[in-house]
């Protein structure tokens, strides 16, 4: 039975297909943690939560897996993977050698209006930081990240950070919960001046400092539970 089943495409009012729209709710999930490493859900389960078909739920979910996301456990169950040690380190040498070019290429082709529109989201950071929120700090985190990679215009490296927060989003929430937002490592305002000079090496060292002390916050984490 199919319940407010989301809309197909439609090219007049510019709807997404239903599969699209489920990949980029359960996506947002997955990135911020609403869904925990090791917490499985059903097929079945996520068609009643999100109101849709089974069909684009099932769509969704083959994308989300091939983006290393989800993991299929059978019985029509999928979970968010639970990292290891190794799997960190392994994220960390991706990140720092991905996003470093990233926010190099960022500094040579950003506008002053795209570093004030960053700024802004550093400033939306900060207060989620002084207050222990969460879920607010997760957000304007990737939202800060995600508009320096789309500035850096370089499309293929962008995807592969994408599905690198796709990897590490969840335990990142775990992260959270644990340390608190105020012990979270933060390169943001040194980035910002490399932007606002276009100092691509800077720029580069600061993105590399941000993802090295927050993922290790992550190693440390998993050291404790193994």
């Amino acid at each position: 039975m199919i319940k407010n089943k989301a809309p197909a495409e439609n090219s007049e009012n510019g709807k997404r297909p239903a599969h699209e729209q489920v990949y980029q709710t359960l996506k947002a999930q997955i990135l911020f943690g609403e869904m925990a490493p090791g917490q499985a859900v059903t097929i079945q389960g996520l068609t009643d939560s999100l109101g849709v078909g089974m069909t684009p739920v099932r769509e969704a979910i083959r994308r989300l897996i091939s983006d290393g996301a989800l993991i299929f456990q059978g019985n029509r169950r999928v979970s968010v993977p639970v990292l290891t040690t190794n799997d960190v380190e392994q994220l960390i040498y991706v990140r720092k050698s991905t996003e470093s070019e990233l926010a190099r290429r960022a500094a040579k082709r950003i506008t002053p209006a795209q570093v004030d529109a960053l700024e802004a989201i550093d400033d939306a950071l900060d207060r989620a930081i002084s207050v222990g929120d969460v879920a607010g700090y997760l957000k304007h985190n990737h939202a800060f990240h995600e508009a320096l990679y789309r500035a850096a215009d370089a499309p293929i490296m962008r995807d592969l950070a994408d599905r690198m927060w796709l990897r590490f989003g969840p335990s990142l929430r775990v992260v959270c919960g644990r340390f608190g937002t105020q012990n979270l490592p933060d390169r943001h305002k040194d980035m910002l001046n490399a932007l606002r000079n276009g100092d691509a090496a800077a720029a580069g060292r600061a993105m590399e400092q941000d993802v090295e002390q927050g993922m290790e916050l992550m190693v440390g984490m998993l050291s404790k539970t193994t």
